[in-house]
Order: C-alpha cells, then sequence, then structure tokens
C-alpha cells in the first residue's frame, strides 16, 4: 500500500477446524447461513459466479481469481466503475482458524476513504457473522438490515 491507495485488512479468530471454515466460505449453500442471500456456484478456482445479498435487490458477479483448498481464496468484484480485488487467508491455530481478509485498493481520495469505511465496516460485519454462525449457530445477519427497507 502506498499513500496514494487505500486497501482493508482484517482478521478474525474462529473456533473451528480450517477445512470447517474454508467449506464455510466456498460453499454458497453455507455462505447463505452469514453473508450472501443466494450465489449461483461453489468457489472454484476461475469460476465466474453470481451472488445475490439478502439487503440488496441485485446481483453481484464475482470473478474467481485463485482457490487453495484450507488455505487461501481470490476473488474479484466490482465497486462501482471499478473491480476490486480480495484476498481471504486461512491460518490453523490449534483446533481454531485465523481468517484474514485483505480487499485492494482505491485511491486516497474522497471517494476512496468512503469505500474504505464502508466496506471495512462490511468486512468487520462478515467475520463476526462468519464467527457467529460457525462457533455458535447463531444467523446474525438474519433481520439485521431490515430497518433499510422501512418507508
Amino acid at each position: 500500500m502506498t499513500p496514494q491507495t487505500l486497501e482493508i485488512k482484517t482478521a478474525i479468530q474462529i473456533q473451528k477446524p480450517v477445512h470447517e471454515v474454508f467449506e464455510a466460505i466456498v460453499d454458497p449453500a453455507k455462505m447463505s447461513n452469514y453473508f450472501i442471500a443466494s450465489g449461483s456456484g461453489r468457489m472454484e478456482t476461475g469460476a465466474n459466479l453470481t451472488w445475490r445479498f439478502p439487503e440488496f435487490d441485485m446481483d453481484v458477479p464475482v470473478r474467481v481469481g485463485e482457490v487453495r483448498k484450507d488455505e487461501y481464496i481470490s476473488y474479484y468484484w466490482d465497486n462501482g466503475d471499478r473491480e476490486m480485488f480480495v484476498e481471504m487467508t486461512l491460518t490453523a491455530k490449534d483446533n481454531d482458524t485465523i481468517v484474514r481478509v485483505t480487499e485492494k485498493s482505491a485511491p486516497n481520495d474522497e471517494a476512496g476513504i468512503k469505500w474504505l469505511m464502508g466496506n471495512t465496516e462490511g468486512w468487520a460485519n462478515f467475520l463476526a457473522c462468519l464467527k457467529a454462525w460457525l462457533d455458535h449457530g447463531i444467523h446474525l445477519r438474519k433481520g439485521a438490515f431490515d430497518f433499510m427497507f422501512e418507508k
């Protein structure tokens, strides 16, 4: 990262084995318990997918970069007129897993700062929801954004 670009880095420790966490991230049926409403397929190297989020009435195209079982997932998705690169690294720690998420990058300007704030909040929410679902079976997103649709 240079002073001219912004990127997001966040992490959390989950009390589950790395393979279970990996599957929760790459399998759209499992992802629907904490992140997306639906997905068109499993995250595999080179796949082109479509995700639908419960809060937004739109399809989000996802171009999967590289997937290494139980270690690493990368993909690209659109942020307006810019394609953003996301990396997730999984590290086993005893019987737990550390999940690190990086999203790159945006210019260090007003639009970039707005992206940084919104997506940092989004990734913190993603990690909290993933942890709640895997560690405790709680679906934190269910009803969490209903206020966005109130009139």
